[in-house]
């Protein structure tokens, strides 16, 4: 199904005005092989209960693994049975879509995947939707984190290595179309940790970063209580003294996002800008001190 992929082109940037950059950058290393190495079986539970919602609620799940390199896809069979569907990718990070098609950005590529089944057909006598991966973009190693996809179906990107938000080139590794206004340059020096998107009616309009930095890794210093949250379109902070805030999302009027640090899923409270907490989740909190 993937194919080995390589590209030694030599990396070239060119700057159009102080709010868009187009950067190009290798694909990978000359003569890397961009295919995943085999790996161990992942060992994969979960909560009671979980088929009923999914039936009930008529969906399914996409998330990814970057630890583990794989994309996952959880619905549930005919008979109400979980079904896990999993595939392998270097650094599968942020991942969005819709039914018809999904995004992924992966080490050096963002994959687009294309549901090949017409209406009323079904794959294996059992699933309604099959993800076929049917372009891959290369962007070269930009640690691409969230995605979104926008009214007129083009996606955009955190680009998280550059501290900016991004959109495909034609020509180039991607295009900047915003930064926020604390970072001077645009350089590959990851200085703020920019990690998370939320769109609103189609359009970028929140992102995480972990602190507000303009040194290289100097978000590693500030990860307790550095995390904010900007309002792109003004540029303003509108929540701040997060802990490694991450996956903001716009739902029925409230902006909700992940104090990852703490450990708590909540909202932010625009008037007095701070994080209102809502539900605590330990494991999460636990990992993250791990692997952060």
């Amino acid at each position: 199904m993937y194919k080995k992929v390589a590209s030694t082109k030599k990396a070239t940037a060119t700057a159009n005005d102080k709010t868009e950059q187009v950067v190009d950058l290798p694909a990978s290393d000359e003569n890397q092989n961009t295919e995943q190495p085999a790996q161990e079986p992942v060992t994969k539970s979960c909560s009671k209960g979980l088929s009923k919602w999914i039936v009930r609620n008529n969906m399914s799940l996409a998330f990814t693994s970057y630890q583990s390199g794989r994309v996952y896809f959880v619905g549930a069979d005919p008979e109400g049975r979980v079904s896990f569907h999993e595939r392998v990718f270097q650094r599968a990070m942020g991942i969005v879509g819709n039914e018809q098609r999904i995004y992924m950005g992966g080490l050096y590529q963002v994959w687009r995947f294309e549901n090949v089944l017409q209406a009323g057909q079904v794959a294996n006598k059992m699933f309604d939707k099959c993800y076929v991966p049917r372009n891959a973009q290369f962007t070269g190693e930009i640690d691409i984190h969230e995605l979104g996809i926008q009214k007129d179906g083009t996606i955009v990107f955190v680009n998280t290595k550059y501290n900016c938000l991004a959109v495909p080139s034609i020509t180039h590794s991607f295009k900047a179309i915003w930064k926020p206004e604390f970072i001077s340059k645009l350089v590959p020096e990851d200085r703020c940790h920019l990690n998370g998107l939320a769109m609103v009616d189609s359009k970028p309009k929140y992102v995480t970063a972990v602190c507000k930095s303009d040194t290289i890794d100097g978000w590693r210093e500030r990860r307790h209580d550095g995390g904010i949250i900007i309002d792109i379109e003004t540029n303003e902070i509108v929540c701040e003294g997060l802990s490694m805030p991450h996956s903001p999302r716009w739902h029925e009027g409230k902006l909700w996002v992940l104090n990852s640090g703490t450990g708590y899923l909540g909202y932010v409270d625009f008037e007095q800008k701070k994080f209102v907490p809502h539900t605590f989740v330990p494991w999460f909190r636990s990992r993250l001190r791990a692997s952060w």
